[in-house]
């Protein structure tokens, strides 16, 4: 490998200065690799930071601050390298033991010298300039996002999760300003400047990527109910929004502390919980100890938010308070197993929520919340591990998606049932406790339950975990003359021609019917699959006409049914009552559809029965999203028009008849979503131009600005007229910019959609993220495509940019908005010349557009037509 310029540059340093060895990593390149975090995490420890920053109200002046590091050292050998993304002239002094030291800063590194340090006590200093990036400055407010590893964009510092610190924080604020930070507010008071000068508690060890504050003209929620006092900062001005939430956000924290305490065995790890909910914050929301941040309307529900919306919320809650136990207390030592804090946060979450929704069923929940998702990736070309490898923090972001998210919590259910409840209880406590405040890996958490299993977990492990893809389970079925099983074979291969196998428990369902049924002959199988296959006998002499292997929803995996099943689920589905065994026959509908095994039209005909009779939301909402995909992205133009009657008819009684204002609202939202006729749009433009909702649904300013565009998408006459009336609705300025930011995403006028787009080509007009996914949905919506194609070259060019400066979800959700409204084979093929002819292109990146364009790449194969 060659030396890049700092390498040399410490080369010439270390021969100048006489310290009688090299540096133990020459090699250098930017950002933190993981040879250079060993090397730190093996030399430092009692790490220590005080930090202190002087913050203006006008956001285009500068942040200045200092940051004093201490820490022990075993070795001075080589010098020290401290992390700092800016541009050299950000840092104006760097100080050691109190003395001025010469410390370049070249690839977002200061480098210490092995003179100006010692084995032991060290004392480093730096005054520099802050780093706006991750910052997330507005006019009157601003708040860190340092996950993964941006805090070094901001501030100096060893910007790596396996050296946790203590932080101290001073803020020096405009006087009309408050601040929320991890430590608990000491004193704040005002200067002889007029200026506020906020200090905050020292925090206990946490990573840097947990390390923030928020400041600005916000306002502040307290409770003081049973269990931890609580408080929460905002900045929504409409308060009848915030009293018809407050209580609920505040009890659903509650509840979720007090579940976690009792499950985990040990107390709330940190001095404070609070929490802030921040406008067009980039995720749901990030688990920062102390300071919780969310997306402000993640929390805020409407009045007329769904079950969905409900569920998500309480969910989200439960994720982010279960992350102050995994991921806070304790945390991964590298990011390769970032994952790890987030299937305990998403399995924890899964279980906390069940007592505030009695009437739910959670089984349900959970295979329609995780197990979609999760073989939208494993199905495609880019799928990936679990766990992965990374060489360099710069590329941690890409390493985040539905595989951690979606397909670790069902394999973490799965370990649970193989080792058992309990079993996984205590060796989680076990776990928390040795490593409490520490780091850990996900070996560590294997040796733990391994010691307490007769099972192979490590070999298990290396399957599930270690290595991309899903199984594929074919049934084989011979059938007798009166339609009873003959035998029964179940074929596990590997997709990906590595000979793997996976163990798992499946409950087999068989079903037939009976003289009240089409399904009321059942039977439930368990059984283990772990070899290549494996035959049923207890199926032998049932009168089945369904088969599912996964028929209790919790196997995973590409099941492949027999043809006899496959016909009579598309003629009898509705008619199955179990909902967790629909949910299922569905997934399973959907998945040979993807593979080709099923026509769109045969499809689309089961969806609709399944719609005209689904009682349970959950499922309602499962089968609307698969509809939409197959309405725009597989039925040819002339048959979406042909079908549009019926199924705007078909939403519209749906949304009529449903008991509930939750479901009433769910195929209200589809119905807009799906207009197409002429009298579908004027009815919608008459809800929008009377600001007034249909019987038994509440409409917000989100949902009016939402048609708005969508009028402007299908160019009803007047949209733009329509446009400006909503935007001068709204009162919130946040909700006025956001609308006004999107509109030329939708305008009639081509070149001032092309214009839009290449004014992304700027950093600055991507900071608001949502804003811009949802302006690139509605530029490459279905409609547009045709238009929109010529742009998905620059599109896809921009994506290592896209990497470098966005947070973690941004690049796929980049690719997802930009492919996402796209079924033609030329825009397949303008993504796979792409990829051709980017050989450089990162390899999880190159995942990340294999996943995004695994439907466009089917849809087009499918039917390869030009788009409208």
């Amino acid at each position: 490998m060659q030396y890049g310029r700092l390498g040399a540059w410490i080369l010439l340093i270390t021969m100048t200065i006489g310290c009688g060895s090299s540096p133990p990593y020459l090699e250098w390149e930017r950002g933190v690799s993981q040879r250079l975090a060993q090397d730190r995490s093996q030399r430092l420890s009692q790490l220590r930071y005080g930090i202190s920053l002087r913050i203006p109200e006008e956001r285009s002046r500068p942040i200045e601050g200092t940051v004093v590091a201490r820490f022990n050292l075993s070795s001075d050998e080589g010098g020290l390298a401290l992390d700092f993304n800016a541009p050299a002239q950000q840092v104006k002094e760097v100080r050691a033991a109190g003395l001025a030291v010469e410390a370049g800063l070249e690839d977002g590194h200061i480098l210490l010298p092995s003179s100006a340090l010692v084995e032991g006590v060290n004392q480093v200093e730096v005054d520099f300039i802050a780093g706006d990036s991750s910052l997330n400055r507005r006019d009157e407010y601003l708040y860190t996002l340092f996950v993964p590893d941006r805090a070094s964009t901001s501030l100096p510092l060893f910007d790596q999760p396996n050296l946790k610190a203590r932080f101290t924080l001073q803020l020096e604020l405009p006087e009309s300003w408050t601040a929320l930070a991890n430590g608990a507010q000491e004193e704040c008071s005002v200067t002889e400047q007029g200026r506020k000068l906020c200090s905050f508690a020292e925090t206990e060890p946490i990573p840097t990527y947990l390390l923030a504050f928020a400041a600005g003209r916000f306002q502040v929620e307290e409770w003081q109910g049973e269990g931890y006092p609580m408080r929460f900062w905002h900045r929504e001005s409409d308060a009848q929004k915030v009293e018809r939430n407050r209580e609920e956000i505040f009890r659903l924290h509650q509840q979720a502390l007090q579940w976690l305490e009792d499950y985990t065995g040990i107390r709330y790890p940190f001095a404070k919980f609070d929490f802030a909910l921040i406008p067009s914050f980039q995720y749901g929301g990030m688990e920062h100890p102390g300071a919780i941040f969310y997306r402000d309307t993640s929390l805020f529900l409407e009045e007329s938010s769904t079950q969905a919306q409900q569920l998500g919320r309480a969910s989200l809650i439960a994720h982010e308070t279960a992350h102050q136990w995994f991921g806070d207390l304790v945390t991964m030592d590298w990011f390769n197993d970032v994952w790890t804090k987030e299937v305990f946060a998403n399995f924890m979450a899964a279980k906390i929520v069940h007592p505030s929704f009695p009437e739910v069923d959670h089984e349900l929940r959970f295979l329609l919340t995780h197990y979609p998702s999760a073989h939208a990736v494993d199905r495609s070309a880019g799928a990936n591990a679990i766990r992965q490898d990374l060489d360099n923090l710069l590329e941690a972001g890409t390493l985040y998606g539905a595989i951690i998210y979606q397909k670790a919590p069902i394999v973490m259910k799965h370990l649970e049932l193989l080792v058992g409840e309990e079993a996984m209880r205590e060796g989680l406590r076990r776990y928390l406790s040795r490593f409490a405040y520490a780091n850990a890996t996900w070996p560590d958490l294997i040796e733990i339950l391994d010691a307490a299993s007769p099972l192979d977990l490590k070999s298990w492990s290396q399957v599930w975990v270690e290595e991309p893809g899903r199984p594929h389970i074919r049934s084989e079925v011979e059938w007798a003359a009166d339609g009873s099983v003959i035998s029964l074979t179940l074929h596990q291969s590997d997709p990906w021609e590595r000979g793997r196998r996976w163990t798992q428990d499946l409950k087999l369902l068989l079903a037939g019917p009976s003289q009240d049924s089409a399904f009321g002959r059942r039977a439930l199988i368990p059984l283990r699959l772990q070899d290549a296959s494996v035959g049923v006998a207890e199926a032998a002499g049932f009168p089945a006409s369904v088969i599912l292997p996964n028929g209790a929803g919790i196997a995973y995996g590409r099941f492949q049914l027999d043809q006899r099943s496959l016909d009579y689920l598309l003629q009898h589905l509705e008619e199955m009552d179990a909902p967790l065994q629909r949910a299922v026959a569905w997934i399973n509908l959907w998945e040979a559809f993807l593979n080709a095994e099923i026509e769109s039209q045969s499809l689309l005909a089961t969806a609709l029965a399944g719609l005209e009779r689904e009682p349970v939301e959950q499922i309602a909402e499962r089968l609307l999203a698969d509809l939409q995909t197959l309405y725009w992205n597989f039925l040819p133009a002339p048959q979406r028009l042909a079908h549009a009657p019926a199924v705007e008819d078909l939403l519209w009684r749906r949304m009529q008849q449903a008991e509930t204002s939750s479901l009433k609202k769910t195929f209200f939202d589809a119905y807009l979503e799906m207009a197409l006729t002429d009298s579908a749009l004027q009815r919608m433009k008459g809800f929008l131009q009377e600001q007034q909702a249909p019987a038994g649904v509440t409409l917000s300013d989100a949902d009016y600005s939402a048609m708005a565009l969508l009028l402007a998408v299908h160019e009803v006459d007047g949209w733009d007229e329509l446009l400006k009336q909503q935007t001068e609705r709204l009162e919130n300025p946040e909700r006025r910019q956001r609308l006004e930011f999107i509109r030329p995403a939708v305008d009639a006028d081509p070149s001032r959609r092309q214009a839009f787009f290449e004014s992304l080509e700027e950093a600055q007009q991507r900071r608001r993220e949502p804003w811009v996914i949802t302006a690139l949905q509605l530029l490459h919506h279905p409609l547009r495509a045709q238009a929109s194609r010529p742009l998905l070259p620059a599109a896809l060019q921009m994506l290592p940019e896209i990497q470098r400066t966005g947070d973690i979800f941004f690049p796929k959700r980049w690719l997802d908005a930009v492919l996402g409204g796209h079924s033609s084979g030329q825009a397949a093929e303008a993504v796979r010349t792409y990829l051709e002819r980017s050989p450089d292109l990162p390899q999880r990146l190159r995942g990340k557009v294999l996943q995004s364009a695994d439907l466009l790449f089917r849809a087009a194969r499918q039917s390869p037509q030009e788009q409208p």
